[in-house]
């Protein structure tokens, strides 16, 4: 279902809705012209319809792969390997995350689900690490704890500049994460 709502046939489907919406709006407004009784609220309820459905439209159709992050390859969480792989010129990028985090499912969607970044992580010199704290776990408790930090969301990149990492803010942004990564690699 989520498939078919983010693809091509929601797309068409929306793009008829605007089409019937505007068409609607000018066979109301030459009504109206005509001297027939419109209220203008209809009128104009149709037309902020309209744009929130062109908004949606506009989203859906930034040629986006939605299913994109599925290519990555994270590893469990395993901090004791983080130094050797630095060592060896790659970046470790760490993201503790849960299913009960609304934090962490929004940096999903608004960062590491994004195909570009995606496509930016998916690299051979970057390793991908993840901690999954849905339920009590004894490694990620002890990462966290060295790290200093009690909670979720958590992400910290790695690299040779940088081998003690640098820790993201909370609520991810693209430009953040590319920005860490630039550093560490240098």
């Amino acid at each position: 279902m989520i498939t078919y709502l983010q693809g091509k046939p929601m797309a068409t489907l929306m793009m008829i809705l605007l089409l019937v919406i505007f068409s609607a709006v000018v066979l109301l407004i030459r009504a109206k012209i005509k001297g027939k009784s419109i209220p203008t609220l209809i009128i104009v309820m149709l037309i902020f319809m309209g744009i929130c459905f062109a908004g949606v439209l506009a989203f859906i159709n930034k040629g986006e792969n939605y299913q994109a992050y599925q290519m990555l390859r994270w590893q469990p969480l395993q901090p004791e390997k983080i130094a050797s792989y630095v060592a060896q010129g790659n970046i470790v990028f760490v993201d503790i995350t849960a299913d009960w985090c609304v934090p962490c499912q929004t940096n999903k969607a608004n960062v590491l689900h994004r195909e570009q970044v995606v496509n930016q992580l998916d690299q051979q010199h970057i390793i991908l690490m993840q901690g999954n704290w849905t339920h009590a776990d004894a490694v990620i408790e002890q990462y966290m704890g060295q790290q200093a930090v009690a909670g979720t969301p958590f992400n910290k990149v790695y690299g040779p500049s940088y081998p003690k990492g640098i820790e993201l803010p909370k609520a991810l942004i693209i430009d953040d994460l590319y920005q860490a990564l630039s550093l560490v690699a240098q």
